[in-house]
């Protein structure tokens, strides 16, 4: 189907809906984290498309499925993408991602879920990027055991395909930026005890490929973990998270050298929210082996926040600063360039220009919202590299400036602005433009022109 007829067509079916009240229970990042068993009674239903959000499966309605789905279609133009360097762009392209999935409730114990994907792509120079196209897959498909352990405690085992997405996803995302989602392949254990959440999980990512049912399980990387939150009583409004992830891969390229990586990260999470204000800190270590060598490497992040809930627009003025490690000396077996192992994908921003590997970046911003519907942002980015003896990254952790030789540290600043508007609960509009200028490091390393970019995509969900 033409791109045009696809959003025509999604524009017809809202404006149809627009008579419908809107539902109670919320859409979620992660679909497989909704809950829609308010709907039991009909007398709650209050929307057209609420019928297949909850089918009755027998005749106590104890058993249900849920049926859902997105539709996404996204226009993106780079003038000098990758600061010039490779095949370039003069008229943009189109992505399109759909979602489809059921989520089938047997009581309070037992649950499947399964999720298509497909994700296209048309008109890029250069052909297809690996999160572009992946004409048809399994997402997810998982099984749920929940075992009740006390009134408010339960332990729910998972095995399966599935998404992860942990904390504000700087480490482990669901990368919903990008064509297509990631996945991984593995089982999860997760115990809820009286506020208290700890997640356990061994996995492997998922290798997407362009073809039909063709994605697979990579056997060159394993990545295992613990993932906990609880609240912070002495702190109104606040929580911490405190987690170690494991990542072994075959084969890990950094500016230095290509070798096996063995990788350890310890980190913890400090956030909130209260009177107007919010802050979210993280604090990580890495530690292991690359190759014959050491592993020594370490982030700061944070994001801190005023709201006036009071003044017109509702303007939140932010200020976030983050720092990776580099490596020290390229020469030598150790490694001290931390790795951000499956972070989201618009990171900094939509171009995905800068990967937070070997990097200072300060971000002030400006979100305001003149009516329920819409949101804007205004933002100003600043980079550095933390060390001169390392490169920069992209978002994909692609090496795309080596820089072992010194030189200046300072990348360069990015400005970014986004419309978001919100009709109703089902259909999102999105335009985003974005302005990077070269800074003192990438033009000693040739080319190095400033890039233009924008983006416009429209979702529709059910």
């Amino acid at each position: 189907m033409h791109p045009l007829r696809i959003i025509a067509t999604t524009l017809l079916a809202t404006v149809s809906l627009g008579a419908c009240a809107e539902e109670v229970p919320a859409f979620r990042l992660s679909p497989q984290d909704e809950d829609w068993s308010a709907l039991r009674e009909a007398s709650s239903r209050t929307n057209c498309l609420e019928a297949i959000k909850f089918i009755p499966l027998n005749a106590k309605a104890s058993a249900w499925l849920t049926l859902g789905g997105e539709a996404r279609e996204r226009f993106e133009y780079f003038d000098h993408s990758n600061w010039g360097a490779g095949p370039q762009d003069n008229n943009g392209y189109l992505l399109q991602r759909f979602l489809v999935h059921g989520d089938a409730h047997f009581g309070s114990w037992f649950r499947i879920f399964t999720e298509f994907q497909s994700g296209l792509e048309a008109g890029r120079n250069g052909g297809a990027r690996p999160t572009d196209r992946d004409v048809f897959d399994v997402h997810q498909l998982f099984a749920d055991l929940r075992v009740p352990l006390a009134e408010q405690a339960s332990l729910t085992l998972r095995s399966g395909r599935q998404e992860l997405a942990f904390g504000s996803q700087r480490l482990v995302s669901i990368r919903d930026s990008p064509n297509l989602r990631r996945t991984f392949d593995g089982a999860r254990a997760t115990l809820l005890y009286e506020g208290w959440q700890l997640d356990a999980f061994v996995t492997r990512p998922v290798r997407l490929k362009p073809g039909v049912f063709d994605d697979d399980p990579d056997p060159g990387t394993k990545f295992w973990g613990m993932y906990g939150v609880a609240s912070l009583s002495f702190v109104p409004g606040g929580k911490v998270d405190f987690y170690y992830f494991g990542l072994d891969r075959d084969s890990a390229t950094f500016a230095q050298s290509t070798a096996r990586e063995r990788r350890h990260t310890i980190g913890t999470r400090i956030w909130g929210k209260n009177s107007g204000w919010d802050w979210n800190f993280e604090f990580v270590y890495q530690f292991g082996e690359f190759g014959a060598g050491h592993i020594a490497a370490w982030t700061a992040a944070s994001d801190t926040g005023f709201t006036f809930n009071r003044t017109p627009w509702t303007p939140r003025l932010g200020f976030k600063a983050d720092v990776t490690s580099g490596d020290r000396d390229p020469h030598d077996r150790d490694l001290q360039t931390f790795n951000p192992l499956f972070p989201k994908g618009g990171y900094f921003a939509e171009t995905g220009l800068i990967g937070p590997q070997n990097h200072i970046d300060v971000h002030p911003g400006l979100e305001l919202h003149p009516t329920h519907q819409i949101t804007l942002n205004a933002d100003l980015d600043l980079f550095w590299r933390e060390s001169t003896r390392d490169g920069i990254y992209n978002i994909g952790q692609s090496v795309v400036r080596p820089g072992l030789s010194g030189g200046s540290n300072y990348v360069g600043a990015q400005t970014t602005g986004q419309i978001e508007w919100r009709f109703g609960r089902h259909l999102t509009w999105v335009a985003n433009y974005a302005h990077f200028f070269a800074g003192d490091f990438l033009r000693e390393n040739p080319p190095a022109k400033d890039v233009n970019y924008f983006s416009s995509w429209i979702s529709y969900r059910f």
